[in-house]
């Protein structure tokens, strides 16, 4: 055998050998963030349909409570929680508002638990009050996300994505046609041995599916790493507001939330209020967040407007229009990750895309099975 070819033989061995054992040791774990990611994809749709009172049945001739109703309504709930609280408004009317307590004293050891109270937005009726991890969608996003380790489990899971990428990776130089092997290198090959079909299926949902796939991984890994903001820092300045507390005044009584969110919209006449976040104690001040056109995420946008809770005088204000570069970048790696990036189409393909590692993990496991039983009975035949 010329040098040449042995040279290409062992080379291709070992990338079959790394793609192997990468596939055997983080296959189950790209197959369990695959099958929780098409869950989160739909997970506020899901959670209404596992938890029917959420959803508002009839609103017709009802008219929306005010901004300020809503919010009493939670600190008659929740009369201990006098931190700010972070109130979801739903696009859809048949939602309820979804308010956010963040650190509460049951949950405050973990990174992330904040209490989630539901609120009938035509009635103020507080419909149901939980803590983040408690219920099933949000186990599932902590599963997803951190392996159930706080923390630790999200520097984990990035670092685990990495390895799957480098498995899509081997995959693809394995794969990788010459010119006289392209036409077959995407097709199904019809009438052969259910091996040859194994491996046509393994390769061929390797291939379609590669532009999403590594989509999805690259952003889950950048999403989780601690140090993604700060690298990004340090080549394109980020977006820092300035100081944004509230002078205190005698006497001095917070202003009512819808007069706080007039003056916000009044910055931004054609965008969507999204999220209020009410004043953090007497020197906190109000942030209105909105969606302008065009930004990426549907729920959580990066326009915001930041007040002072007394006077009402707006103390900074975000425009993603003039966002930089490293701004711009951050900004569409959450939206890319979901899909909302592209609408509900978006949601649908990355809810699809999530049960492709099932087939990838399952035919590539058999086909490695297969290529063992074969080796087993060379042996057997031999001895």
């Amino acid at each position: 055998m010329p040098n040449n070819v042995k040279s290409k033989a062992n080379t291709r061995k070992l990338w079959l050998n790394t793609h192997l054992y990468l596939g055997l040791i983080f296959g189950l774990f790209f197959v369990m963030t695959g099958i929780t990611g098409s869950i989160l994809a739909f997970y506020v749709d899901i959670d209404e349909l596992l938890n029917p009172e959420l959803v508002i049945a009839h609103h017709e001739n009802q008219h929306k409570q005010s901004y300020e109703t809503l919010f009493q309504a939670l600190k008659t709930a929740e009369p201990s929680r006098d931190k700010a609280w972070r109130l979801e408004l739903p696009d859809n009317p048949n939602r309820m508002v979804t308010a956010r307590y963040y650190k509460p004293e049951e949950t405050k050891h973990l990174d992330f638990a904040p209490l989630i109270v539901s609120v009938n937005p035509y009635t103020a009726e507080v419909v149901a009050s939980r803590f983040w991890g408690e219920f099933a969608m949000t186990w599932i996003y902590d599963l997803h996300y951190t392996l159930l380790l706080n923390g630790t489990g999200r520097v984990a899971m990035s670092i685990i994505g990495i390895f799957i990428f480098l498995s899509l990776c081997t995959g693809i130089y394995l794969w990788w046609p010459t010119k006289h092997t392209l036409k077959t290198a995407f097709s199904f090959k019809r009438h052969t041995s259910s091996k040859r079909n194994i491996y046509d299926i393994h390769k061929l949902s390797g291939v379609y599916s590669l532009p999403i796939l590594v989509i999805v991984v690259v952003t889950g890994v950048l999403l989780g790493f601690p140090y993604v903001e700060p690298a990004v820092q340090a080549l394109s300045p980020l977006y820092k507001p300035a100081s944004t507390s509230s002078i205190l005044i005698d006497n001095g009584q917070r202003l009512p939330v819808d007069k706080i969110v007039d003056i916000a919209q009044q910055q931004f006449p054609k965008a969507n209020v999204k999220w209020i976040e009410t004043p953090n104690g007497i020197t906190g001040s109000y942030r209105i967040n909105l969606r302008q056109e065009g930004e990426p995420s549907q729920r959580f946008p990066k326009t915001n407007v930041w007040l002072d809770q007394y006077s009402g005088k707006i103390l900074a204000i975000r425009d993603i229009h003039k966002d930089g570069a490293g701004d711009t970048f951050l900004r569409w790696l959450h939206p890319l990750h979901t899909g909302q990036a592209f609408g509900l189409t978006g949601r649908i393909i990355v809810c699809i895309s999530g049960l492709l590692p099932v087939i990838l993990f399952v035919t590539g496991y058999i086909r490695w099975r297969q290529k063992q039983r074969k080796k087993t009975n060379v042996i057997h035949k031999f001895s």
